[in-house]
């Protein structure tokens, strides 16, 4: 009896500390709500078309152990409690500070999260969670901001096209890449025929879905073209919305030592020209063989016709290119009609010789570029 006592007496002890020690710990993550919102102030407004950012502060919330305490700012629509928040972010200092620096770029995300469309104003609701890990506490107060959404979009990492205008058809797996050309601009040298085409973000899953809609970049919908089937250089901006169609008619070698172009080259499809089968005669000098060439691109705007040319990014290259040479040196670039500069030089082997000629403008491409493979 007397060890069944001792036994009993263990497990109750055992359990009182245990039930001590939780007591401690669940106090040491009692934490206060946040009483007060310092900045903005109510219905503060925000063009965020702009290069700035938004400064959410708050009264410091306490600590029943007077260590730190961790913050998040969270957002949610104007008629919103903040059961189903649509984002929270943690405070500035990984959590620690009662201060968030949120750019106007991340402010955007959460107002398209919200609904409030391209170019749309509309209001946002926030407030502070204040906690030691644990026992989050909501503030008791809230506040609203008006924001108004700029004209573009929050720029995807990669862009698509796809449809029955588009060169590989309405088959998603099969859309052809845009090139990205910067933070928020992508373009793509690709086909149109009759038909209708868009732009999605990924192939699989649920991509976002853009279209051109008078000349801007619209979301969820597609585009309808019924013009001749001709090849466009398509420039997209997300960052106003932006868009350029530019129809590339025509692709010349430009010879300068002889003053003619000497040959065109025909689509092939996903960015590329070829012209199979050229003849390349440098001409005969009296201090040697001129080899010099570049590039000029025929392109319409509209009713306007118009050149583009293209060259290499060294205004005079003193030396042909031999098998050593980086590949860089064959990168074609935007240049002047300049008779001579900025022309390439074809490789010796080139000289009297058959070749096929191939321009690149894929979005495989690491650069845009060029090549002649002697047959």
């Amino acid at each position: 009896m007397k060890n069944i006592y001792s036994k009993l007496l263990i497990v109750i002890c055992a359990i009182f500390l245990v039930s001590c020690d939780n007591d401690e710990t669940m106090s040491h993550t009692n934490v206060s709500a946040v009483n007060a919102l310092y900045s903005p102030v109510e219905n503060k407004f925000f063009d965020l078309g702009a290069q700035s950012s938004a400064i959410f502060e708050w009264e410091a919330a306490k600590a029943e152990d007077n260590g730190a305490i961790l913050y998040d700012v969270v957002f949610d629509r104007e008629s919103g409690d903040f059961s189903k928040p649509l984002y929270i972010i943690p405070s500035d200092g990984k959590g620690f500070q009662n201060k968030l620096n949120l750019s106007f770029t991340e402010l955007n995300k959460i107002a398209e999260m919200a609904g409030i469309e391209s170019q749309g104003i509309g209001k946002l609701k926030w407030t502070v969670y204040s906690s030691k890990g644990l026992n989050i506490q909501k503030s008791t107060v809230s506040r609203v901001i008006e924001v108004q959404r700029p004209s573009g979009f929050p720029a995807p990492d990669q862009l698509f096209i796809t449809g029955t205008a588009s060169e590989n058809g309405e088959t998603v797996g099969n859309a052809q890449a845009f090139k990205k050309t910067g933070a928020t601009t992508f373009e793509i040298y690709t086909k149109l025929q009759a038909g209708s085409y868009k732009f999605i973000t990924r192939k699989n899953g649920t991509p976002e879905v853009f279209y051109i809609g008078e000349g801007d970049l619209k979301q969820d919908g597609a585009t309808t073209y019924t013009g001749d089937s001709k090849v466009y250089k398509i420039k997209i901006d997300f960052s106003d919305g932006s868009t350029t169609m530019t129809e590339i008619a025509k692709i010349e070698l430009w010879f300068p030592p002889l003053g003619v172009y000497l040959f065109e080259y025909t689509y092939s499809g996903g960015g590329i020209w070829k012209a199979d089968n050229k003849k390349i005669v440098f001409k005969q000098e009296s201090w040697g063989r001129d080899e010099r060439y570049k590039f000029k691109f025929t392109v319409v705007n509209g009713a306007t016709t118009s050149e583009e040319w293209y060259g290499s990014i060294n205004v005079d290259n003193g030396n042909r290119p031999t098998e050593t040479t980086p590949a860089s040196f064959w990168y074609m670039v935007p240049v002047t009609s300049d008779f001579w500069n900025n022309s390439f030089k074809f490789t010796s082997a080139v000289d009297n010789k058959n070749v096929n000629a191939v321009i690149d403008f894929s979005a495989t491409a690491p650069a845009y570029t060029h090549s002649f493979t002697v047959l």
